[in-house]
C-alpha cells in the first residue's frame, strides 16, 4: 500500500504516456491494414512513426499532462489531455496538407485514417488508464466492506458536486448509497450509478442502512422542510451535514472540510426578507451614517448592512477596543467604503459624543448602544438608567440639536409591560425618543424586537459551550418559552422600519413562533451526536431575577396597525407629553448620585406604571 502512497515521479508518468502513443500508433496501422502491413507503407512507416511520436511528446512536454497526481485526476485533467491529444492530432493533419498541397508531395505523412484511428486510442487509453489507477487506489484505500454509508438530499447539481468532492477526498472513506429529492420526477432514476428516491422513503432508507450521515446539498432549502429532515434523522442517530453555500466555495470549488454539521440557527430561520431597496438606498447612500454600539452583535450587523448602500462616511462607536478594531478590519477586507471612522467613546458623556457631532455631522443615527441582559441589569439598575436612558437622551437630544435627519433606536420586546430592570430601562429610552420627536423636525423611531440568534450572551452560543464541556445544560425552567430571530434578518428589518418611519412610531417586528427553549436545548444536544440522559443532562436553575416564562410582543390586531410590509407593525402605545416627561426622566437620572437602587427602581415604576418585577426583590414596590 506504501507504493500507491508515494507521488510517482514526472519522468515514469512521461514514460508510459509515450508508450501509450507507440501502442496507439502500432495499433492504428495494424487495423488499418488488417493487421498486415503492406512494404511501402513501411518503409513509410519509419518517417510517420519518429514524426508522429516526437509531435505526441512536443505537446505533452508544453502542456505538462504528466505534472498532475494520477491518483486524484479529475474531471480538468481528463479535459486538459482530450484537448492536447485533439490539438497534436489537428496539427499532423495539417503538415498532411502542407506536405502535400503546398510542398506538392503525392502521399501523406501519416495517413489521415491511422491518424484518427491514433487519436481515438491515444485519447481513450491516457485517460482511461489515469481513471483505472485512480479507482483502484481508492478501492485499496478504502475497501467496500470499511466504508461509511452516506445519503445526500438534494440530486440536482449540488448534489452531484458534493457526491464527487466524496469520491475525491481519500480521507473520507465515504460510500453514497442514495440521493432523495423533493423533485418526484426524479425518483426511480439514477444519478452516477446511485438511485434517486423521493424524501417519502427516507425513513425507510435509514431504518435498512446503516447510514452514518444524511448531507443536505441543497442550496437555500427552506428551513421548515430542513427540519423535517433533521427530526427524520435524528430518529435513527443520523447526523446531519450541510453544503455551505456556493459564494463560500474556495475558488469555486467545494471542499469536504467545508461540509459541517448542521446549527440549530439553520433550523429557526425563516424566508428571505423582502426588502423595499430603493427606499433604504435612498435614505442611507451618499449620507454620513453613525451607528453606536457598533461593536456590539446588533450595532456591528447593522454596520454591514448599511456598508452595503454606498454611505459617504460611516462611523463606528464603541467603549469596546479590541472588538472595535475587529469590526474595522473587516470593514477594510470586505467593504470598499469611502470613508470609514473609527471612535471610541461612551455615549453617557456628552461633550465627548457633542465633539463627535460637531466633527463628522452624521446624518442618520442607528442607536444600539445600549445594556441588555437581564439579571446583569436587575442588579445594577443605576447602570441600566446612566447607559440605556441618559445614554438615549444624550444621544436623541445632540441629533436635535445637530440636525440630524433620522435618529433610529434600537429596542426590545422586554420593554412590553415590563417585568425587570433592563425592559423598563428601554421603555422609559423609547418614551423619551418618542415624546421629543413630536417638538423637533428629526424624524425618531424606535424598533423593537426579540432574541437573535447568536447574540453575545444569549442561550444558544451558552449551550453550546456546556454542551462541548460534556454538560450540565443549564436552563432557568421547563416551560419557559423565547422568540427567535437571526441577526442579519433583525437588522434588514431595522434598515426598512427606519426608511418607511415618519417619525414617533414604535416598529415591532414578526418574530414567527415562540420556541420552548427546553426543546431547543434537546435538539442541540441531539445534533451534537449526543444522547440526553446518557451522554449530558439537562439541569433547571430557576427563573432569574426579572426574567418572564413568556415574552410579550404586542402583535395582536387589537394593540398594532399594519404596515406595507407583512413582517413590520406599528405599536399602539401610550404618548407623552415631552415637557412632562422630560422632568420626570432628569429626576430618575439625577438620583444615580444617591446609588439609592429601591428609589430608582421606584421611581421607574412611577414613570412607567405597567412595570411590574417578576423574581425579584423589587416586587415589594408593586404592593
Amino acid at each position: 500500500m506504501k507504493i500507491f502512497e508515494r507521488n510517482t515521479p514526472r519522468w515514469i508518468i512521461f514514460s508510459i504516456d509515450i508508450g501509450i502513443c507507440v501502442s496507439s500508433l502500432l495499433l492504428a496501422y495494424l487495423l488499418r491494414f488488417n493487421f498486415t502491413i503492406p512494404q511501402a507503407e513501411v518503409e513509410r512507416f519509419y518517417i510517420a512513426f519518429p514524426f508522429a511520436l516526437g509531435i505526441r511528446a512536443l505537446s505533452f512536454w508544453l502542456s505538462k499532462t504528466y505534472a498532475g497526481i494520477v491518483r486524484y485526476t479529475s474531471s480538468k485533467d481528463s479535459a486538459r489531455i482530450f484537448i492536447v491529444v485533439t490539438l497534436g492530432s489537428a496539427f499532423i493533419l495539417a503538415a498532411n496538407f502542407f506536405n502535400t498541397e503546398i510542398l506538392h508531395n503525392p502521399l501523406y505523412l501519416v495517413p489521415t485514417t491511422i491518424v484518427l484511428i491514433d487519436y481515438l486510442a491515444t485519447t481513450f487509453l491516457m485517460i482511461s488508464l489515469r481513471v483505472m489507477f485512480k479507482a483502484l487506489y481508492f478501492e485499496l484505500k478504502n475497501p467496500g466492506r470499511e466504508k461509511t454509508s452516506v445519503i445526500i438530499f438534494g440530486a440536482g447539481e449540488s448534489g452531484i458536486i458534493t457526491k464527487r468532492t466524496l469520491d475525491r477526498d481519500a480521507g473520507t472513506k465515504y460510500d453514497v448509497i442514495a440521493f432523495i429529492d423533493d423533485d418526484k420526477t426524479k425518483a426511480g432514476k439514477s444519478l452516477e450509478g446511485v438511485n434517486i428516491y423521493k424524501f417519502e422513503m427516507l425513513e425507510e432508507l435509514l431504518r435498512a442502512n446503516d447510514v452514518a450521515h444524511v448531507i443536505i446539498s441543497v442550496q437555500n432549502l427552506p428551513a421548515e422542510r430542513k427540519q423535517n429532515i433533521v427530526d427524520t434523522c435524528l430518529k435513527f442517530n443520523t447526523r446531519i451535514l450541510n453544503v455551505p453555500p456556493v459564494s463560500s466555495w474556495i475558488n469555486g470549488e467545494l471542499s469536504f472540510r467545508q461540509i459541517k454539521k448542521v446549527k440549530i440557527e439553520d433550523l429557526l430561520q425563516r424566508p428571505p426578507i423582502k426588502l423595499d431597496e430603493e427606499n433604504i438606498r435612498s435614505q442611507i447612500k451618499d449620507k454620513v451614517v453613525l451607528v453606536t454600539g457598533a461593536a456590539g452583535s446588533i450595532g456591528s450587523e447593522i454596520v454591514r448592512q448599511v456598508a452595503r448602500y454606498n454611505p459617504s462616511q460611516l462611523i463606528l462607536l464603541d467603549q469596546a477596543e479590541s472588538p472595535l478594531y475587529d469590526m474595522e478590519m473587516e470593514l477594510k477586507d470586505k467593504f470598499s467604503l469611502r470613508s470609514c471612522e473609527i471612535v471610541i467613546g461612551d455615549v453617557r458623556n456628552r461633550e465627548r459624543m457633542d465633539n463627535l457631532f460637531r466633527t463628522f455631522k452624521p446624518q442618520l443615527v442607528y442607536h444600539a448602544a445600549a445594556y441588555k441582559h437581564v439579571p446583569m441589569m436587575e442588579n445594577n439598575p443605576s447602570e441600566s438608567i446612566l447607559t440605556n436612558v441618559l445614554g438615549t437622551k444624550v444621544i436623541a437630544d445632540l441629533s436635535v440639536e445637530h440636525a440630524i435627519e433620522r435618529f433610529v433606536m434600537i429596542s426590545t420586546d422586554k420593554a412590553v409591560n415590563p417585568s425587570n430592570i433592563m425592559g423598563a430601562s428601554k421603555r422609559i429610552a423609547e418614551i423619551y425618543a418618542q415624546a421629543l420627536g413630536k417638538t423637533v423636525k428629526t424624524r425618531f423611531i424606535t424598533t423593537r424586537f426579540g432574541n437573535v440568534l447568536g447574540s453575545s450572551g444569549s442561550v444558544i452560543p451558552r449551550f453550546r459551550e456546556q454542551i462541548e464541556k460534556g454538560g450540565p445544560v443549564t436552563i432557568t425552567h421547563p416551560d419557559i418559552t423565547r422568540y427567535f430571530m437571526t441577526i442579519p434578518e433583525a437588522c434588514q428589518l431595522v434598515l426598512e422600519a427606519g426608511a418607511m418611519g415618519k417619525g414617533g412610531e414604535i416598529f415591532i417586528f414578526d418574530m414567527g413562533k415562540s420556541v420552548r427553549i427546553a426543546d431547543l436545548a434537546e435538539k442541540m444536544i441531539q445534533l451534537s451526536g449526543l444522547k440526553l440522559g446518557r451522554d449530558i443532562q439537562i439541569v433547571h436553575t430557576g427563573l432569574r431575577p426579572g426574567e418572564k416564562l413568556y415574552e410579550e410582543l404586542l402583535n395582536s390586531a387589537e394593540n398594532t396597525t399594519p404596515t406595507h410590509h407583512s413582517q413590520i407593525m406599528i405599536a399602539k402605545v401610550k404618548e407623552y407629553d415631552f415637557n412632562g416627561i422630560s422632568g420626570e426622566i432628569n429626576d430618575l437620572i439625577g438620583m444615580f448620585g444617591r446609588q439609592n437602587n429601591m428609589e430608582i427602581v421606584k421611581k421607574m415604576k412611577s414613570i412607567v406604571p405597567e412595570f411590574k418585577s417578576n423574581n425579584s426583590v423589587y416586587e415589594k414596590l408593586d404592593a
